[in-house]
């Protein structure tokens, strides 16, 4: 626990809703037993983390760099970190001017952390080895994602427009299919 006070205080130094881990590259520190479970919850050595403000503040210095782990830094640390499906879940979606052709949908997570839906932060639609069940996400800054929830997908069909077989939706701009329609 004395690692999870240390950065706790490190970052209440600074302004955590946003720290510059981009120009963060220190050293592999080594592995840390957290994990964040497919659900969203966060475990450290094996128990629940339940203070939210703590989950919170740990996402806000979270980095999936290009080997494909995840990784929480400080400017002086690199702690590797297990991440079962995603880092996030996204829980709510806010659609601005809906309908129209300047449609913006701007996702919420968990953590309370929003991002717009356009080119740079795009949907995917993976499907589940063996399944037809999808498993839609949305990119997030630090090459993180959210797996959106089955609520906020099914907003995202509602929102949908069907053309030639096709469910889209709009977001600034950009198109972003959601799947064929099955007959």
């Amino acid at each position: 626990m004395k690692f999870l006070n240390e950065l706790q205080s490190q970052l209440d130094e600074k302004d955590a809703s946003s720290p510059p881990i981009h120009l963060w590259n220190p050293d592999l520190s080594g592995d840390i037993d957290i994990r964040i479970e497919a659900n969203g919850d966060w475990f450290h050595e094996g128990v629940k983390i339940e203070r939210q403000a703590l989950v919170k503040m740990f996402s806000s210095i979270l980095r999936r760099e290009s080997d494909g782990e995840y990784y929480l830094l400080t400017p002086v640390e690199k702690w590797r970190i297990v991440v079962v499906d995603t880092a996030l879940l996204a829980i709510d979606v806010h659609v601005l001017q809906e309908g129209q052709q300047e449609q913006q949908m701007i996702f919420t997570t968990n953590v309370q952390s929003q991002v717009l839906l356009s080119d740079d932060f795009p949907l995917s639609i993976t499907f589940k080895e063996g399944s037809r069940e999808p498993h839609p996400t949305i990119l997030l800054p630090h090459h993180i994602t959210a797996k959106l929830s089955r609520a906020v997908f099914y907003r995202l069909v509602d929102l949908a427009v069907e053309k030639e077989g096709m469910l889209s939706v709009v977001s600034n701009g950009t198109v972003f299919e959601l799947g064929k329609i099955d007959d």
